[in-house]
């Protein structure tokens, strides 16, 4: 019992004290029409990890738009610098993602499904505002790791906005 407690306090008080960020790519949704909603929470001053997830919202045909129909993105971000507004990071994902493709037997017919994973990095960098308003810009590419039918590379892009509480 006393373990349990001492982990649950744990746990809460690395989550109750630290810095929590909520963020909505902007680019995606005015771009390409998606959602990508972040949640990021820092460990110290200098790393964090996150979650994004994004959605597409882009009928299948269209010319421009992502091949994921849905991607969830587990991440973990090194900060160069830690007391200017603007910061520069590294990060490193893991792209849960799914969509359809086009098959080749039937030509414009997107009837092969796909999961895969992707692992990849990205950079970029972020500002932090006094009143708590955060404007993230970042790019970096992943590679599908295990199906044969999923697309070989995964972008990640992004200008996010929002709020750090």
């Amino acid at each position: 019992m006393k373990k349990i407690i001492l982990i649950f306090t744990i746990l809460v008080s690395s989550f109750g004290f630290s810095q929590q960020e909520l963020k909505l790519d902007l680019a995606d949704a005015l771009v390409i029409r998606s959602l990508e909603f972040s949640y990021e929470n820092y460990i110290s001053v200098e790393n964090s990890f996150g979650i994004s997830a994004l959605f597409n919202l882009a009928k299948q045909e269209a010319n421009f738009r992502y091949n994921e129909n849905m991607m969830i993105t587990p991440y973990f971000r090194h900060y160069f610098t830690s007391d200017a507004q603007w910061n520069f990071f590294g990060e490193g994902f893991l792209g849960i993602n799914s969509g359809k493709i086009e098959s080749e037997e039937d030509s414009g017919n997107y009837n092969l499904k796909y999961t895969d994973a992707a692992l990849g990095v990205a950079i970029g960098t972020k500002y932090s505002s006094e009143g708590g308003l955060v404007i993230d810009i970042y790019g970096g590419l992943g590679r599908n790791l295990f199906g044969t039918d999923s697309p070989i590379l995964v972008p990640r892009v992004g200008v996010n906005v929002g709020w750090r509480f």
